[in-house]
């Protein structure tokens, strides 16, 4: 019986190599960095992309991507 070989990647997620799932998508990824992806900022290769296109937006060897959380002080 052989077990099924899901493909992986290497990426930089804020400067930290990840392996992830080939095929995997932007808002894949920003899923298992934060519960709530409300007020979080996506850039990928150094453009930001906007979250309507996160789940279209898949992931490539190589890719950087930077995860922002907006932080509210005074």
């Amino acid at each position: 019986m052989s077990t099924p070989f899901t493909a992986s990647l290497s990426v930089s997620v804020n400067g930290e190599v990840r392996e992830v799932a080939s095929g995997t998508t932007l808002d894949a990824l920003v899923a298992t960095l934060t519960a709530a992806p409300s007020g979080v900022a996506a850039a990928l290769n150094e453009t930001v992309v906007p979250r309507a296109q996160w789940s279209r937006t898949e992931l490539a060897a190589g890719d950087r991507v930077e995860v922002l959380t907006a932080v509210q002080g005074g």
